[in-house]
């Protein structure tokens, strides 16, 4: 089994720790929203929440990965990819999608709740990691859009819709949710880039710095021009040290991402990152309920759906990718008689 070349399909028990892992990252997403939500309601503006967030993880980043053998030498083999042109610049830029998914989380959290923002972000996560996968933009190269695969994008849609079915009728937050739901299309290319990214320079911890610098340099871009639209945010920064973790709870989301899409393919990372977020949801609305914390039968209902959906898309490999592994390459003509055995 070769890695991330693609050459051959990885071992079951790596797609199955990947799954694993990706779902306890969903989780981590899950509280990140919640946290990030509730301190741009604190700022009085999400884009200055999401500066917070995403610069924190930035200073973690620069300071962790310069200490760490294999992180200078993700930094050295990121410059030499780019400059032989096997990683193009383009391919850097993930950190614009995961930039606006912040934002997106303190600019409506408040309003939306952490339940309707995970199905925003799942309807278009499960629809573009399709697309991804299907265009070959990962590191795990083109993957088939077989049925057990669509069936897994599908019924995740419809139980993270059984699961906030009841918060759904106000059509204010139907229409705030286009924030969420355009941040969930980005996400699947986000996982797809950074891989590559982790790919060449050999470092999910490098990739992820990566991820951090264009993110936050698009935010402070956003911020600029939110400064000068709408003023200084009234709001004052707040003293409970847990508001400030959304940054490096966001390190652990990206390098997990980055680092495991090479054994699942970025539509199954999604699908078990999805069910994360569910599970991780429906645990703060129990442990740290909130006045729009109503887990009730439905909610419950869906996200054990949620899981068997990312069950019925991990189930084996793509029959294309096993039939390639396995194909004996032609014989020529002249190979085929050194072959044939000498009756000598």
């Amino acid at each position: 089994m070769t890695g991330p070349d693609g050459s051959a399909a990885p071992s079951a028990a790596l797609r199955v720790a990947g799954v694993g892992l990706a779902v306890l990252s969903g989780v981590a997403v899950a509280l990140q929203s919640r946290i990030n939500g509730e301190l741009g309601v604190r700022l009085g503006d999400g884009i200055a929440a999401a500066v917070v967030s995403f610069g924190l993880g930035l200073l973690v980043l620069l300071v962790l990965v310069p200490a760490v053998p294999a992180g200078r030498r993700g930094l050295r083999r990121l410059r030499a990819a780019l400059g032989d042109g096997s990683l193009r610049p383009w391919q850097c830029l993930g950190g614009v999608c995961g930039a606006f998914l912040v934002a997106a989380q303190g600019l409506t959290i408040g309003t939306l709740g952490v339940a309707v923002f995970t199905v925003a972000v799942v309807a278009g996560q499960s629809g573009s990691s399709l697309a991804v996968d299907r265009a070959g933009l990962g590191p795990a190269g083109r993957q088939p859009v077989t049925v057990p695969r669509l069936a897994g994008a599908v019924l995740t849609v419809v139980a993270v819709l059984i699961a906030v079915g009841d918060r759904l009728g106000d059509p204010g937050a139907l229409v705030l949710a286009l924030l969420p739901l355009l941040a969930g299309f980005g996400i699947a290319w986000q996982q797809a880039v950074n891989g590559r990214v982790r790919g060449a320079a050999g470092s999910a911890l490098t990739a992820t710095l990566v991820n951090f610098a264009v993110g936050t340099v698009a935010l402070l871009a956003t911020l600029a021009v939110d400064l000068l639209v709408r003023g200084v945010p009234t709001g004052a920064f707040p003293s409970e040290p847990w508001l400030y973790l959304g940054g490096p709870i966001g390190i652990v989301f990206i390098a997990l991402a980055a680092a495991i899409v090479r054994f699942t393919g970025v539509l199954l990372l999604g699908l078990a990152t999805i069910a994360g977020q569910v599970v991780g949801a429906l645990a703060l609305d129990v442990l740290l309920p909130t006045a729009a914390s109503r887990p009730g039968f439905g909610t419950l209902f869906g996200a054990a759906l949620t899981l068997v959906a990312v069950l019925v898309a991990a189930v084996g490999p793509p029959a294309r990718r096993r039939r390639a592994a396995v194909r004996p390459a032609p014989v020529t003509p002249p190979e085929r008689e050194a072959r044939r055995p000498s009756r000598r």
